[in-house]
């Protein structure tokens, strides 16, 4: 039994179960951009701090770790490719952090981090997710309030 195809199939199909369900048969909400931010929240329930935190960990979501150093120490392995997201709240408001994660591209159109919420901006997507964003409306409703808890 050949092992490495076996969990490489296993863990494709989990990321793949993850996705689908955090994006499943939704239409993208209409978005102003404002001065370099997006100022209207995404939905109108407001953002729950303890779900932005587990998109934010979750390395088949979120995987904000990947590239930003967080106050998170029970997670290993963060990154250093973007910058360090502690205190973040103090630098950013709300508007500002929703257009980072929502399309992070309109502000530097060289930057690594993806679109969350825009489907414009990607490239060799597998055909089940075209279309569709990373994370829900409410899914980054949720990051962005969880952001603002990072405070210094």
């Amino acid at each position: 039994m050949d092992w490495k195809l076996l969990t490489t199939a296993a863990a494709v199909a989990a990321v793949a179960s993850v996705a689908a369900t955090a994006t499943e048969a939704e239409e993208l909400v209409a978005y102003q951009i404002v001065d370099f931010s997006i100022p209207e929240p995404l939905t109108s329930e407001p953002g729950d701090i303890e779900r932005g935190r587990a998109v934010v960990i979750n390395r088949q979501l979120g995987n904000c770790l990947s590239c930003h150093a967080m106050p998170i120490p029970e997670q290993a392995f963060h990154g250093e490719v973007g910058p360090p997201l502690d205190g973040v709240g103090d630098r950013l408001d709300a508007g500002q952090l929703r257009m980072q994660v929502v399309n992070s591209h309109e502000l530097n159109p060289y930057s690594m981090m993806p679109a969350f919420y825009d489907v414009a901006e990607r490239y060799r997507v597998a055909e089940q997710f075209e279309g569709k964003p990373i994370l829900s409306a409410q899914q980054v409703e949720d990051v962005v309030a969880y952001l603002m808890t990072l405070k210094e």
